[in-house]
């Protein structure tokens, strides 16, 4: 039986053709990145290179070149002559990039929480506006976008943005344990409950009280471990 949040495994059929003025590996790799986080291309699901590359409408360099990047990433597995298929989620990878992740944006948040900008209260309070009518909607896709446009916000703030890229570059395995957890009941409003309050402490100078937030913020999936396990036990892997 399908899971409610899982697309059917195949290939993704791309919206519009590629951007001619950009190279297209980049954008080959992106959109088949976004479908594997979105479980639009769910662990498991087999990627033909042909295939892909008669939907994307280009050769299959770059389409090569797209899985070779996802499999640095270890968002699939690559069979040399047999297959080449979405890998499972992988929990210890998941469990690094979050304690990467922490490890930077406890500073950040403290950096910021001393740096009294009204320009990024702004700016936060109306990335969270837009991730409560994500949330209203029922646009998963849309509010994890929004989620990680709060964070990199926060970097940007800071001053450190390629350490954005750099989460980003990490943040496979643990976006696809967010996205299986995210229609939980109550799950996007705790996010957004969670994004007010490192705001408002940061608002107010108190960079404790921003660092206890964030903390807890950013425990919330990986808490649910077990649960998320039990519902998808052919997603992960240890």
């Amino acid at each position: 039986m399908e899971h409610p949040h899982a697309a059917p495994r195949a290939a993704p059929r791309p919206a519009a053709r590629l951007d001619r003025g950009r190279q297209a590996a980049p954008q080959v790799f992106e959109r088949l990145r976004n479908a594997i986080i979105a479980l639009e291309l769910p662990p498991g699901a087999p990627l033909s290179r042909a295939e892909l590359a008669s939907q994307f409408g280009v050769s299959s360099t770059p389409v090569r070149d797209a899985l070779m990047r996802l499999e640095e990433e270890g968002l699939v597995d690559v069979f040399p002559q047999h297959a080449t298929v979405v890998s499972r989620i992988d929990v210890g990878r998941a469990q690094q990039a979050h304690f990467l992740r922490q490890a930077l944006e406890l500073e950040i948040v403290r950096l910021l929480a001393t740096g009294h900008d009204a320009s990024l209260i702004l700016r936060l309070d109306q990335a969270i506006a837009l991730q409560q009518q994500f949330a209203k909607a029922g646009d998963f896709e849309a509010f994890m976008a929004g989620d990680n446009d709060f964070h990199a916000q926060l970097y940007t703030a800071a001053g450190k943005q390629d350490l954005w890229a750099l989460v980003h570059s990490r943040s496979g395995h643990s976006d696809r344990l967010r996205r299986l957890h995210l229609p939980s009941p109550g799950k996007a409003q705790n996010i957004v409950r969670h994004h007010k309050l490192i705001t408002r402490a940061i608002e107010a100078g108190d960079a404790d009280a921003a660092q206890q937030h964030l903390r807890k913020h950013l425990s919330g999936t990986l808490s649910e471990l077990d649960k998320i396990r039990s519902h998808y036990p052919e997603y992960l892997t240890d």
